[in-house]
């Protein structure tokens, strides 16, 4: 009996002594893969949320293996910084817009050219298929995770403008190259950033600003202007990214890879139709308060998309020069020809 008593004893020990060797890389593999995604939009904005909502997406479909901890309103990364930092591992996730940083992105500024966008959807989806289409270098330190791009940036003024020729030395709030489409359209560009607009229109520093109809309820401009005109042959727009460090993508196993593919995909469908609900709302919330839209003939309209031609032709030039694909504009154009 004592004999037996024994044996199962050091079974016992044996045993227990096996479990303790295992447990910490039991631990390890239990331990949920940790990073960080930095987003410039502030915390209640829609984009923001549609974002949050990403993260939460990834660590259900990842069974845990993930956990994103989210960092809205530039609190982790400055927007215009927020590629370098994702590129340097700062950020392990980022979103902001190539133009914040322009130079560095020669080719995806090609999308926020005067291009004539109708919609969040149309700009959103030509973006990710330009992408796909022509792979830049200028991205090639990133894990790309999917691109978006607000609805067409148009006029937003104090007094109505329905003839491009009453746009002629108008003060309007512009930056980047939206001041390009400003000058081309016979205006005067105003650099005021987002926040400081509204008091900028309130006191007639600006006669009226470019910007997507989300605006008008984002930053209360409804509050200050008189009409929306709708020149769509002229509108712009601003591309964004979501990216990942390369090193972090690299490290994530395949079935978590697959997770985040996925979803990003699904996620491109999500945000344009995000960006048109906020347009949408933007609309609402200015008609609510008396202001007009004035949609322009087609003829008149393409009188604006004629004004604004030479910054196409210009971004041929600047791609060739570059020895970068000078089709890139045609295709983009083509694109949203049969795509919206």
């Amino acid at each position: 009996m004592k004999r037996f008593f024994g044996v199962k004893c050091l079974l016992f020990v044996f045993f227990a002594a096996t479990c303790l060797a295992f447990l910490p890389a039991m631990a390890s593999a239990q331990k949920a893969i940790s990073l960080n995604y930095s987003n410039f939009f502030p915390a209640p904005h829609k984009n923001s949320i549609v974002a949050q909502q990403w993260c939460k997406e990834v660590e259900k479909r990842a069974g845990g293996k993930v956990k994103i901890t989210y960092f809205p309103g530039g609190t982790l990364t400055p927007a215009a910084q927020t590629y370098d930092n994702v590129v340097k591992g700062i950020a392990d996730i980022g979103e902001s817009c190539f133009a914040y940083t322009r130079g560095k992105f020669p080719m995806m500024e090609t999308l926020d050219l005067p291009l004539g966008y109708k919609s969040g959807v149309a700009a959103t989806n030509l973006t990710n298929a330009f992408y796909q289409k022509y792979q830049p270098k200028e991205l090639s330190e990133v894990k790309v995770l999917w691109l978006h791009a607000h609805g067409p940036g148009i006029l937003h003024s104090k007094v109505p403008v329905t003839k491009l020729e009453q746009l002629k030395g108008m003060k309007i709030r512009a930056t980047g190259l939206a001041a390009k489409v400003v000058m081309a359209l016979g205006a005067a560009p105003v650099g005021t950033t987002m926040p400081e607009t509204y008091d900028a229109l309130r006191t007639g520093v600006a006669e009226g600003a470019m910007a997507p109809v989300e605006s008008l309820q984002g930053w209360k401009w409804g509050e200050v202007i008189k009409s929306t005109t709708q020149d769509f042959g002229a509108a712009y727009t601003t591309a964004m990214f979501v990216v990942m460090n390369k090193n972090k993508w690299n490290a994530l196993p395949p079935d978590v890879q697959k997770v985040f593919e996925e979803v990003s995909k699904e996620w491109v469908v999500k945000q344009g139709k995000v960006w048109d609900e906020i347009d949408k709302e933007g609309y609402a919330y200015s008609k609510a308060r008396g202001n007009k839209v004035i949609a322009l003939s087609p003829a008149e309209d393409a009188k604006w998309a004629k004004a604004v031609k030479p910054l196409l032709d210009e971004q041929v030039k600047n791609l060739k020069s570059k020895g970068l694909p000078a089709d890139a504009v045609k295709f983009a154009v083509d694109y949203l020809k049969k795509n919206q």
